[in-house]
């Protein structure tokens, strides 16, 4: 088993949102287990601990963003990236979760033995370059998907030809003087939407450069009803009081983003519709809205939200404008689009997207033989095909991430302590050839340039349930949360009173148990039950 000072029965990788949370369902649903969170940055926070720049804030309401188990007592919609970073550390701290995150350390290797029921997780010690060696029991992927150390950025043509300042938002310079600079965004999606209302009042101009529009939708920047319950008198003196408006809050706004959702693909023209509406109320008649009119449905690509109108105000400041148009060529100093308009800069941000990436880039074996994520179903969105003891958090791309991530946590803890309860060592599940589609577990319908290039390294979803990536937290929720075990498809291991390896539920042909137990070199016959 090596060096008991690494050996852990849950090894976690990452601590941002899904890995902290892990962490916390561990406790929180009374497993017992021991574990370890392996981060590769020296703080937790994940995302919110790289993104820095103006303005980095949620795309995601924070009822629906912030943990199940903890309230988020803010009263912002869209919340700021510090706030969200602190919230993580806060809800680390109450869990006692910090004292078992190991910094500093970066994923290369996780290898699953059958004859030891043992995955081996090798990293590296960025500080020292020195290699480390830890085991587990199970393992749990809270990485995200994308890559840490670069983002998306096409090229284009006669881009050396520019003698201003590249910046990509992913890696923005603490020290950028953009104070009276022409500012070119490039960009339509969250992350652009956000920089042009932060970055509005310093710059001389900044432009909003996109390819093609994208739904926006104007909300409130605060949430009427918790500013409403913190505004009664005395009401901080009532103990609880603060998790009212998170209460109510976070119900209510799943069933408005399940709502809403539902209508963007049920009707499209209704929705379609209602955000254009929206938007020519907000814009008037300063802007063109043929910049927020885009060619595909909405949910085709994610929606952008923007608080009280913030974008809105800063194209009619006067200060800001958005043109839509491909880019014919870079010049010394600007952009000259397809339709021969010349753009000025001094500053160009790349806000072009993420590279995708699983599992911060590591690689995954099972019984010395590569795993290609792309190759593999994912089960109920959580478990990937024919990997055993390993769970995969990959959050929803029509809601807000942490929904999926804490139902995931909460799925696997009913694993694991079923298993607990049943004498039960390994779990795993396999699909079969009938179950498979080519469409990733992000979405078969998601359009975005980002979903796209990430289909030959996601997992993919099958037909039908279990295999089906819903993108539906309340049937998710009923799935995961209460749903038999067992259920013909997840295939549990463990041993019976005689010392016998048992293998219970799941699809297997005849004889596969014993073809497993041999290849593995386990001991002992192995019996098959079906459930």
């Amino acid at each position: 088993m090596g060096d008991k000072g690494k050996h852990f029965d849950v090894l976690i990788i990452g601590a941002g949102l899904s890995g902290i949370g892990m962490a916390c369902r561990l406790i929180k649903e009374e497993t017992g287990l021991s574990y370890a969170i392996l981060e590769r940055r020296e703080r937790v926070g994940g995302t919110w601990d790289l993104f820095k720049y103006p303005g980095i804030r949620s795309d995601s309401d924070m009822y629906t963003f912030g943990y199940g188990f903890r309230p988020w007592t803010g009263t912002h919609m869209l919340a700021p990236g510090a706030d969200i970073r602190q919230y993580v550390e806060d809800t680390a701290n109450e869990y006692g979760v910090l004292d078992n995150v190991h910094f500093g350390l970066k994923f290369t290797k996780a290898s699953w033995s059958s004859a030891d029921e043992l995955w081996t997780v090798e990293v590296v010690n960025e500080a020292t370059g020195a290699k480390e060696t830890y085991t587990s029991r199970f393992l749990a992927g809270c990485t995200g998907y994308y890559n840490y150390d670069k983002g998306y950025r096409p090229s284009w043509p006669g881009e050396e030809n520019f003698k201003g300042q590249w910046v990509h938002p992913q890696f923005w310079p603490e020290d950028l003087d953009y104070k009276g600079k022409k500012v070119v965004v490039i960009g339509s999606g969250a992350t652009a939407v956000t920089l042009i209302p932060n970055m509005v009042d310093e710059v001389g101009h900044v432009t909003m450069l996109q390819r093609s529009p994208t739904y926006i939708m104007p909300i409130p920047g605060k949430d009427p009803l918790a500013v409403g319950i913190q505004s009664i008198p005395g009401i901080d003196a009532i103990p609880g009081t603060g998790n009212i408006a998170y209460a109510l809050g976070r119900p209510r706004q799943v069933m408005l983003q399940t709502a809403m959702y539902n209508i963007a693909r049920r009707a499209p023209r209704v929705m379609k519709s209602a955000i254009r509406l929206m938007n020519q109320v907000s814009l008037g008649d300063k802007v063109d809205i043929k910049h927020f009119t885009p060619t595909y449905e909405p949910w085709d690509q994610r929606i952008c939200f923007v608080p009280d109108n913030d974008l809105f105000k800063a194209l009619k400041s006067g200060k800001a404008d958005i043109v839509t148009d491909h880019i014919e060529k870079f010049v010394e100093d600007g952009i000259i689009t397809k339709s021969g308009e010349k753009i000025e800069a001094d500053i160009v941000v790349t806000a072009t997207g993420l590279d995708i990436q699983l599992l911060g880039g590591g690689e995954v074996f099972v019984d010395g033989e590569k795993v290609t994520m792309g190759d593999r179903l994912l089960y109920k969105g959580a478990l990937a095909e024919s990997i055993p003891n390993a769970v995969i958090v990959i959050g929803y791309i029509n809601m807000s991430w942490t929904l999926k991530s804490d139902l995931v946590a909460v799925y696997f803890c009913r694993l694991v302590n079923y298993m607990r309860d049943n004498g039960f060592t390994t779990f795993i599940a396999h699909g079969r050839p009938e179950d498979r589609t080519e469409a990733t577990v992000m979405g078969a319908k998601l359009k975005s340039g980002y979903i796209e290039r990430a289909a030959s390294q996601m997992p993919k979803q099958g037909k039908g349930r279990p295999w089906e990536a819903l993108q539906d937290y309340i049937r998710d929720n009923v799935a995961l949360r209460y749903n038999p075990l067992e259920d013909g498809v997840l295939e549990f291991r463990g041993h019976d009173a005689d010392g016998d390896r048992i293998v219970i539920g799941g699809f297997k042909l005849p004889g596969v148990a014993n073809q497993l137990a041999n290849k593995a070199g386990a001991p002992g016959r192995w019996l098959s039950r079906h459930v």
